[in-house]
């Protein structure tokens, strides 16, 4: 068999390229890249169920939990008594205030009188004489009780017949001893209410924003952001939502609740003492800080406390990681053993959460901050350790071997030739861990570690408090961009560029 030499193998190639062309899969690297992850986000999404969740999500109840954070609640209860008189009563600390009458609930009233039986003590009865216990003997009959005489009362009150409740344009409900009817945007629910056997009956097919799940049950109805109510055959518990924060200056305990800005102003500056203790500047100052409401000197204080939290955390993590990481470059300190035992140190210490350190050191130390100072310590120490030690390794040898070269002492080579080098870098990381910080130490707050977090989550807890974790949410996020600002601006002037 004749073999061709390199000559004519180049010609042969020349006339038939196409046999001797190689697969290329360069050419398919995208559409194939763009396969995998097409693949794994379908996985992903039939693995956790995406469809389902998003299918059986109850978006109402999403829309009125937002809702609570930027609006409050008015929270009238209609009770009805047995005979068909009502009654319209407010939580003790309805933000409405004292003696609420809203324009936007009408009543109709009239006096009845009734009648009520009282028992009185039943008198006292000398105690039998001790005898000496006989089988054979019978035993002593115990002396009769005084009967306990029932003393009539009988009182005028001024009781409620019908009552409309207004919760914005075609949005209202009409309140009777026996019924119920509901009204939004034209469209209506009529309920039959049946005392006798506790059940609440609908006339027809409820609409969609009724929801009655259980025949004589309870009946919740929808009014969109304007409120809700729930029905039941005793009682009328309505919900009139208002946008914005309630006594959010003044609560309603306070001797300024209700009135007007230039009032206050004019009572702060030359009015009368309200209080003949204090003047009423010291006065209107001490009801805006201890405003049982928001509890705005609570809050500042805790704020202040994260901020302090993660300022010692960082500052102390990054003295500790500063000489460690000398010992764990290869190339500053040539002793592989203590090198490992350093890097294995950094790992460990980063490994673990800073959320599982905060309840560590909480049940270690108790709640309060120096649980949670402690958890960013150890955090930090690991992770500014690291970066510190790999900074370190890729420093410019050549200006430490010009200090080494003039015969200067060990410690001064590490001063002059690698601490000018790395000290922005040191210093542009530590910043951003502090900024980093103030969000995580809110988060560890929460498991007990103090601060600002712990009262989130109290306030979280409570369900009804929304509008407080939206006030604080809003301060945390103000000082994180305070200090993103302040970092930025530092870490600028060390490294020399423009941070965004």
């Amino acid at each position: 068999m004749k073999t061709l030499d390199a000559a004519a193998m180049n010609a042969l190639e020349a006339r038939h390229p196409e046999i001797f062309r190689r697969f290329n899969w360069r050419h398919f690297r995208i559409p194939l890249l763009a396969v995998v992850c097409v693949v794994y986000l379908a996985s992903a999404w039939w693995y956790f169920g995406v469809s389902k969740v998003i299918h059986d999500a109850n978006w109402g109840i999403a829309g009125n939990y937002l809702a609570d954070w930027v609006s409050y609640e008015i929270r009238p209860e209609i009770s009805i008594g047995e005979d068909g008189g009502m009654s319209i009563d407010y939580p003790r600390f309805d933000p409405i205030g004292p003696n609420p009458n809203p324009l936007w609930i009408q009543s109709t009233k009239k006096t009845v009188t009734r009648t009520s039986e009282t028992p009185t003590a039943a008198p006292s009865t000398p105690a039998a004489p001790k005898s000496n216990f006989s089988f054979m003997a019978p035993a002593p009959s115990a002396p009769k009780q005084a009967q306990a005489a029932a003393v009539t009362e009988t009182r005028t009150e001024e009781v409620v017949t019908e009552a409309r409740v207004t919760l914005g344009s075609g949005r209202a409900i009409d309140v009777s001893p026996d019924k119920i009817v509901l009204t939004r945007d034209g469209e209506q629910a009529v309920l039959t209410l049946d005392r006798a056997v506790g059940e609440v009956r609908a006339e027809g097919t409820l609409p969609t924003w009724v929801e009655q799940r259980t025949p004589g049950g309870r009946v919740i109805a929808f009014f969109g952001f304007s409120g809700w109510t729930d029905i039941s055959a005793e009682r009328v518990r309505v919900r009139r939502r208002y946008l914005g924060w309630a006594n959010f200056i003044f609560d309603t305990n306070s001797a300024f609740f209700g009135k007007p800005a230039g009032e206050v102003i004019r009572l702060v500056t030359e009015g009368e003492r309200l209080d003949p203790t204090q003047s009423n500047l010291s006065l209107a100052v001490n009801d805006v800080l201890y405003n049982p409401s928001w509890q705005h000197l609570d809050v500042w204080t805790k704020l202040l406390q994260t901020v302090i939290m993660a300022f010692m955390g960082t500052l102390m993590a990054m003295i500790v990681a500063f000489p460690l990481s000398f010992f764990a470059a290869r190339n500053i300190f040539r002793n592989r053993p203590v090198n490992q035992i350093t890097k294995r140190l950094f790992d460990f210490l980063r490994s673990v959460d800073m959320l599982i350190w905060a309840l560590f050191f909480t049940r270690a130390f108790g709640p309060g901050p120096l649980a949670g100072i402690s958890a960013i310590f150890f955090t930090d120490t690991g992770t500014l350790g690291k970066l510190y030690s790999e900074a370190l390794e890729n420093i410019d040898e050549k200006q430490r071997e010009g200090v080494r070269s003039v015969g200067a002492s060990p410690a001064a080579v590490q001063r002059y030739g690698v601490i000018p080098q790395i000290m922005p870098v040191f210093l542009s990381q530590a910043l951003y861990f502090w900024e980093s910080n103030t969000r995580s130490a809110t988060i560890i707050g929460a498991v007990g570690a103090g601060g600002i977090g712990l009262k989130l989550w109290e306030a979280m807890r409570t369900n009804s408090d929304w509008e407080n974790v939206a006030y604080m949410v809003l301060l945390i996020l103000l000082v994180v961009y305070i200090f993103d600002l302040v970092s930025n601006a530092l870490r600028s002037r060390l490294i020399g560029t423009t941070q965004g």
